[in-house]
């Protein structure tokens, strides 16, 4: 599969191990950075070209770190018709995929384990959307809102 990935210096360290990891599964990997450890670096460099990736190209997934992965999830759902959904645990990172697919998955690099990471991206990866009617009715509500305003319609 491919993966984007990208982040910021407080997860510098966890992103390396990750595309390590990626690239040893036989994933094909592209590293949108940083590349070199700036502790004055600004995730949304990283993030939104992440996003960006993934959205041109529908057949990949993403990976955005961070210190507490809340910020690239904010920014990484900014990028127009991207999910990115923050994860803690590999429950929260299968649930993603199997309810709401998530294209992007957010992780913090100083609230997890590289072993917790590794092990929610490979769920992540490993999960397909369950195409459930009722989960893709709620996600075309979302996508419709984001479209151009729609809000869906009161019960």
């Amino acid at each position: 599969m491919r993966v984007h990935i990208g982040g910021d210096h407080a997860a510098y360290d966890v992103l390396g191990e990750l595309v390590t990891f990626l690239e040893d599964e036989g994933h094909e990997v592209t590293n949108h950075g940083p590349h070199t450890f700036d502790p004055e670096d600004d995730y949304p460099v990283a993030v939104l070209r992440t996003a960006e990736a993934v959205a041109a190209d529908p057949e990949s997934l993403g990976v955005v770190l961070g210190g507490s992965g809340n910020g690239e999830q904010m920014a990484a759902n900014k990028v127009k018709g991207i999910r990115a959904a923050l994860c803690y645990n590999t429950e929260l990172a299968t649930l993603a995929r199997e309810h709401n697919n998530a294209q992007v998955i957010s992780i913090g690099g100083r609230m997890n384990t590289v072993e917790e990471a590794k092990a929610m991206v490979a769920a992540f990866l490993a999960t397909p959307f369950s195409g459930a009617p009722r989960h893709q009715r709620r996600i075309d509500m979302v996508s419709a809102y984001e479209h151009d305003g729609t809000l869906p319609p009161q019960p």
